[in-house]
């Protein structure tokens, strides 16, 4: 089940646990858009910081072996970002998170006020109420 960490005016972060994996962030942009070129330079680079100041803040907690960053929303057409950890001995490494497992996988989760406080440090007090 995922449970919202982090949000301004724009968008929000959520954290998901993933079997074999742990925990892993989506950045998800408030308004219906379904792609970046959708969005104005300035909301682009404002949406690309929060991607990228979550990176930092699961990459400083997580210590993963590497982080994966990608944007896809196949089945979702709404504008968001998944933002990983990896760890050489989770279920898919060193394959995507949607590959077949591998392995059965050790899970590595990260405490959510933990994280949720990280976000804040990272990125900010928040400016809009989560969700």
């Amino acid at each position: 089940m995922a449970q919202a960490l982090w949000a301004n005016d724009r968008c929000f972060v959520i954290s998901v646990e993933v079997a074999g994996v742990g925990t892993i962030c989506r950045v998800v942009w408030r308004g219906h858009v379904q792609e970046m070129s959708e969005l104005d330079p300035l909301a682009r680079d404002a949406f690309m910081d929060v991607v990228f100041g979550v990176e930092a803040v699961l990459r400083g907690l997580a210590r993963p072996a590497k982080m994966n960053v990608a944007s896809l929303g196949n089945l979702v057409p709404h504008l968001h970002w998944h933002v990983i950890p990896r760890y050489r001995d989770d279920a898919y490494f060193p394959d995507a998170i949607w590959a077949p497992a591998r392995r059965e996988g050790v899970e590595q989760p990260l405490s959510r006020p933990i994280l949720s406080a990280a976000l804040e440090t990272g990125l900010g007090k928040q400016t809009k109420p989560l969700l």
